[in-house]
């Protein structure tokens, strides 16, 4: 009603003609003629959202929002994922913001809690330092639902990432993860960030201090570099894997995999490693690719060396 006065306002006042209203307001040309005759104007809420161009995947994305119902609900289907999925496996070209629209209506109409996974970016550094955690997630592993352990390291320099799924947390799994890690990036980071894990840390003592396994130990010496270890309960020290935690859960692991070995889904989330990094993380020049080569350009690559 506001503008609707002021158009009228400014035609009989100050003999602002339709062309200029129009650029002033933002509205059509026939708007503002609507207001100037007196007529309604209002804009109405459509009683059913057409949607033409994702017409013919409409049936394909319900069908997977329905699957969704029977997985966990850390591997159900991102209004992103829905989009990646029909542009990947589908051809789809229409835009995200139609299918954010329709996978919402849907998640509605099955009841379906969307929900929504945020984290907040660290800021990077020089590139010495990783983070380092576990998530958890399900799959079907030669015809049998599991639940499985997938390791990540993650560059804070470049946000370059690694995961690798094993059927346990165990110590042995912990130390394969980071020599297949340390292959993967090319090198090993002086710096690695845990939370207080058990395969790592015997006991935590007061502020920054602990008392580490054995076996940890000896393997950190090995391979030259330093643990530093997070505060309780403050994984926001490590943001940045955390984020990947749920970043790899949702793209890795939606659907669920079927597969027939641990090592067949290791391969397919090794592909998608690789293949990530094509973008700009917010605030910086350089796509994830090009910061993560350019550093690894000035080190030697050999064990024991930094990334």
């Amino acid at each position: 009603m506001d503008q609707y006065e002021y158009i009228r306002t400014a035609h009989r006042v100050y003999g602002k003609n339709i062309s200029e209203l129009a650029r002033q307001t933002g509205h059509s040309r026939n708007t503002i003629k609507k207001a100037l005759h007196g007529e309604s104007w209002g804009y109405r809420e459509r009683e059913q959202q057409s949607f033409p161009v994702l017409g013919p995947y409409r049936s394909l994305i319900e069908a997977w929002l329905r699957a969704d119902k029977e997985v966990p609900k850390k591997q159900r289907h991102t209004a992103r994922r829905v989009y990646n999925r029909l542009r990947t496996e589908q051809g789809y070209q229409g835009s995200e913001s139609n299918v954010r629209r329709y996978v919402r209506l849907v998640r509605m109409e099955l009841g379906i809690d969307p929900g929504r996974e945020v984290f907040i970016a660290c800021e990077a550094d020089a590139g010495q330092e990783a983070e380092i955690d576990w998530g958890t997630a399900t799959a079907v592993v030669g015809g049998e639902k599991v639940r499985l352990k997938f390791f990540c390291m993650r560059s804070k320099y470049s946000g370059k990432h690694f995961v690798r799924c094993y059927p346990c947390e165990r110590q042995q799994a912990f130390f394969d993860a980071h020599i297949k890690a340390f292959d993967f990036f090319g090198g090993i980071f002086p710096v690695l960030i845990y939370d207080n894990l058990t395969t790592a840390v015997r006991k935590v003592l007061q502020g920054k201090k602990r008392i580490e396994q054995e076996s940890f130990s000896r393997f950190k010496g090995y391979y030259s570099f330093t643990a530093r270890f997070c505060n309780r309960d403050s994984g926001n020290e490590k943001g940045g894997v955390e984020g990947l935690v749920g970043f790899a859960r949702r793209n890795y692991m939606v659907p669920v995999p079927v597969v027939e070995s641990f090592e067949e889904l290791n391969e397919k989330i090794l592909a998608d490693c690789l293949a990530y990094g094509s973008h700009k993380m917010a605030g910086r020049s350089e796509s994830v690719n090009e910061r993560f080569e350019g550093r690894a350009a000035t080190s030697s690559c050999s064990p024991g060396d930094s990334v």
